[in-house]
């Protein structure tokens, strides 16, 4: 039964539930979010092997690797806050969710999209200082100043997206209460709304800038400053090795950000098909996250090399527990 709450003159309509669409008249569908499941499963596997690696290997204990430690596990929660559920409800066929429940999915969809976009840029700061000043990177780039930052940034984005979701809820739903995505998205459902829904227009223009537009630019600032780095490094084989340093990350700048902005600009210039818009949103949150850590971190030297170690000692551990069964059975 829906919810009526007034307030001073003006009478709230909440809906006990929403209704979320979809993908509507596509066939087989359901081998779409199947392919999803799959998608999530790499994603847990993988980001969990770096999760653990980095804890595990005392060298990987440094201030780079905490950001990528950060990065694995917003990669890892995003995908946990989105998939399951949602694959679930579209599998069986159960697209309702409470309102309730809507608006914190919402919240943490977003707050770890946030944090991907923030760590990415962290990850560029650490490459900022290890190029332009590397006489100065280990006293810049201390393991007490990225935690700093990385609380900082999780304080930031739990603080928009509490913004954007406390803005959903002062919303009238008294017409439809179908949401044309795949998961509670901020903008399908406070279109739905029947009083202003103005300040969400405005916040969601706001969120969009400061968690997308602003890292992207600091980024594409931060890769300018590399670039002269790089071109005052007079021995080649320095210059290649700087540069190699780089690209994993350009990589995953590139597949988090323009995927993101393209669906922003061309949902605002012109019109998409709801199953359009809707596979290549889920995508682009979805397949980032499952392919950050080979990308990243299992190219990257040190995390291989700790990996052997790791393997090594896991191999001695094995084969001094051995003798010591033996010894017990007899």
């Amino acid at each position: 039964m829906t919810s009526v709450v007034p307030l001073e003159n003006a009478t709230f309509i909440r809906p006990p539930t929403f209704y979320i669409s979809g993908l509507n008249n596509m066939p087989r569908a359901k081998y779409y979010y199947m392919f999803l499941c799959f998608v999530y499963a790499v994603t847990i596997l993988g980001n969990s092997f770096i999760i653990g690696t980095i804890y595990l290997a005392r060298t990987l204990h440094t201030a780079k690797y905490i950001a990528v430690f950060n990065l694995a596990l917003s990669d890892l929660c995003g995908s946990s806050a989105i998939i399951p559920k949602y694959a679930d409800m579209f599998l069986v066929e159960n697209q309702y969710i409470s309102y309730t429940d809507c608006l914190t999915s919402m919240f943490f969809v977003f707050l770890f999209m946030t944090m991907q976009s923030y760590t990415l840029l962290t990850l560029c700061f650490d490459r900022v200082v290890a190029i332009c000043f590397p006489l100065r990177y280990h006293a810049i780039v201390t393991k007490t100043t990225m935690i700093l930052i990385i609380g900082v940034m999780w304080l930031v984005s739990a603080f928009l997206v509490t913004v954007r979701v406390a803005l959903i809820a002062r919303l009238s739903f008294c017409k439809s209460t179908i949401v044309y995505s795949y998961f509670c998205d901020h903008g399908p459902i406070f279109r739905l709304a029947c009083n202003d829904n103005s300040p969400n227009y405005m916040m969601a223009y706001v969120n969009v800038a400061i968690v997308l537009c602003l890292p992207l630019m600091l980024i594409a600032l931060s890769y300018v400053c590399i670039g002269f780095a790089l071109c005052k490094i007079s021995h080649g084989a320095e210059r290649i090795k700087a540069m190699k340093t780089c690209t994993s990350h350009i990589i995953l700048v590139a597949m988090f950000y323009l995927p993101i902005i393209s669906v922003y600009i061309s949902a605002l210039t012109t019109y998409i098909d709801p199953n359009t818009r809707i596979i290549n949103s889920v995508l682009t949150q979805t397949i980032p996250p499952m392919l950050n850590p080979i990308i990243y971190a299992l190219k990257t030297e040190e995390v291989l090399q700790s990996i052997k170690v790791l393997y090594k000692r896991v191999k001695v551990n094995f084969a001094l527990e051995d003798p010591v069964k033996s010894i017990l059975k007899n």
